[in-house]
């Protein structure tokens, strides 16, 4: 039986994992539970799988934490705050570690994860975006494995089991293309929020909802996949597949291209991100081809979908870019959702910070350049959305 801790656990990714432990108690158990203010809920996730150690990392909720499992034989560790959080994620004998928080508060407990010699079931990908020149070395030393637990890099991680080294042509990302990706460019101006959240495809977290409407969602996998992979920009694609049944592809070097399918669900990639290397048999619906009938694919409008450019542009520069990019998009996603900002307003409070970050960025930052560049940004971000009329 694989030991699991999981961090973000009141979110979409933590609730699927969830699920897939209750379906498979055999295989797996939780050591230690995170998450992030939602009191009710992970209780009840406490109550049902009793881990050894939690935490909650708005320290306002310990108290109301605390009374709402008073009563629980025996107690677990009880604690609070980010310091809270990164006990919890190198706490125990757990062999892999969700890392399911959203956004770049990942990074910090995922790198003491790592220091704890745990292997990392990556379903945050602002981790690896904004520190791979950190996270990346101490993996490295500490022997472990970083397994994708999202559905493109799973995908990709499939495919090329069995390519031998230097087999590797080029990455294919596919894309829903969002809740927008029928409506006409024009038309972006006067979208709502509420239209953002109505994704055609997939249940997933309110900002990875608005990162595919925008399609930086995808822009971040490519620096993703540059990073797990080791692939040249210039070698990485993203296409448009509405029906999100592919969900990444892989080209060799003697132009065979090898793909994944599944439907839509994302309980798929964290299944294996926690079994690898075996494959544990589900009873989920399986993928009937004949009744799915037809798969399209078209390339990607960059006037609708103008974050995609500035997230190569990020890549390319390195160092700390892809931090500041990342931190402007969750900064710009946010006041989005707080309806402080319109839709356009995203990509154009983004590059605008981008384009501002003067700071030297050297190709190997450390973890203190790293965080001082994502605070940079969302400040920056705040400070500009001062001047946007929404």
């Amino acid at each position: 039986m694989k030991a699991i801790t999981l961090l973000g656990s009141t979110g979409s990714i933590g609730t699927q994992t969830l699920d897939i432990v209750s379906e498979h108690p055999d295989q797996f158990r939780i050591v230690g539970m995170a998450a992030g203010r939602n009191v009710e809920l992970f209780a009840q996730q406490i109550r049902t799988f009793r881990p050894e150690i939690v935490a909650i990392c708005d320290e306002s909720k310990l108290t109301e934490l605390k009374d709402a499992i008073a009563d629980l034989t025996p107690q677990p560790i009880i604690l609070s705050g980010e310091s809270g959080v990164v006990d919890v994620a190198r706490y125990g004998d757990a062999e892999s570690v969700v890392s399911g928080i959203v956004g770049c508060a990942g990074l910090l407990p995922t790198l003491a994860a790592i220091a704890a010699g745990k292997n990392i079931a990556l379903a945050n990908k602002e981790t690896i975006i904004a520190g791979a020149p950190v996270v990346l070395p101490l993996m490295k030393k500490h022997g472990v494995k970083m397994l994708p637990a999202d559905s493109e890099h799973s995908a990709i991680f499939q495919c090329l089991q069995g390519v031998p080294e230097g087999g590797l042509r080029k990455i294919i990302l596919t894309a829903s293309g969002g809740s927008f990706r029928d409506l006409p460019v024009e038309k972006l101006a006067s979208v709502t929020v509420a239209d953002a959240l109505k994704h055609p495809n997939w249940s997933m977290g309110r900002k990875i909802t608005i990162d595919s409407a925008t399609l930086m969602n995808k822009g971040l996998e490519v620096i993703e996949a540059h990073y797990l992979f080791g692939v040249d920009y210039d070698d990485i694609e993203i296409v448009i597949h509405p029906q999100s049944i592919i969900h990444s592809l892989i080209e060799l070097q003697d132009t065979s291209v090898l793909a994944q399918l599944g439907w839509a669900d994302m309980r798929l990639p964290l299944l294996y991100s926690l079994s690898y290397p075996d494959r544990v048999p589900t009873n989920w619906e399986r993928l009937d081809l004949v009744k799915l009938g037809t798969l399209t694919f078209r390339a990607p409008d960059h006037a609708k979908y103008p974050c995609m450019k500035l997230a190569y542009a990020a890549g390319r520069a390195g160092g700390c870019m892809p931090a500041v990019l990342n931190a402007a998009n969750e900064q710009a996603v946010a006041l989005f959702l707080e309806e402080k900002i319109g839709f356009l307003d995203i990509p154009r409070l983004i590059e605008t910070t981008c384009d501002r970050y003067t700071t030297q960025n050297r190709s190997t930052p450390t973890l203190e350049e790293i965080l001082a560049a994502d605070a940079w940004a969302r400040e920056t971000v705040v400070a500009t959305s001062q001047l946007v009329q929404v």
